[in-house]
């Protein structure tokens, strides 16, 4: 198995530190209620039991009836576990379960802080049954929010400082190059960062010009 480095302890402090100010955010956020509604637009149905890599707060596994939820920041996954989540500290590059156990596993705005994406998504498709949904949700690179959030990185911002962002043509390589096959996709927050007044309804399709893209893979095994 590779062997992790310690960016994943760093990276994931400031999400310990700050765990309640990030929860906060989540209240009456119209950021949030876009982006759930996008999810929640692929009309996706899975198999438990379900995961989310990443779950932070849990404030989009309950949103999304997830039951268990991993992250590498312990005070996140307290709050979490508040909201009926079933936590375990862990990171994604080593999944604390069974070969093919889980129904479904959610990554949403996690795969930027990765320290191994392709170990990340070898992990998932170890414990993922055969035929199980995979499903994705980052910020484009080229988008204006993925901008956006680069420069907040180049500042020198603590949530972003450790986070590197990707295209869509690239996480749709890496998706297909470790054994997943994309079903359905939708993309929104076509208003800029700052100018973010209106709730907004996806778009079929992934476009490097939204802000907030959602991928729903098939994990393919023999």
């Amino acid at each position: 198995m590779q062997k992790n480095t310690t960016q994943w302890r760093q990276s994931s402090q400031v999400f310990h530190e700050r765990a309640e100010e990030y929860d906060r955010w989540f209240e009456s956020s119209l950021l949030f209620a876009i982006e759930q509604s996008a999810i929640q637009s692929l009309d996706i149905t899975f198999s438990q039991p379900a995961l989310e890599i990443g779950v932070g707060p849990g404030r989009f596994a309950e949103a999304l009836q997830l039951p268990f939820g991993i992250d590498p920041a312990m005070a996140p996954l307290l709050l979490a576990e508040k909201r009926g989540i079933c936590t375990c500290q862990a990171i994604a590059e080593e999944l604390p379960f069974a070969t093919s156990s889980l129904g479904a596993i959610f990554l949403l705005f996690t795969l930027c802080f990765l320290e191994s994406p392709t170990r990340c998504l070898e992990e998932c498709r170890r414990i993922l049954r055969p035929n199980a949904l995979l499903v994705i949700g980052f910020v484009p690179a080229t988008s204006a929010w993925g901008k956006n959030l680069i420069n907040k990185k180049e500042a020198g911002h603590p949530f972003y400082r450790f986070a590197r962002f990707f295209t869509v043509v690239h996480v749709q390589e890496i998706l297909i190059k470790n054994g997943f096959h994309i079903l359905t996709s939708a993309s929104t927050l076509y208003q800029e960062p700052e100018k973010l007044v209106t709730f907004e309804q996806s778009k079929t399709g992934m476009d490097e010009q939204a802000g907030f893209v959602i991928i729903a893979t098939e994990c393919n095994k023999r």
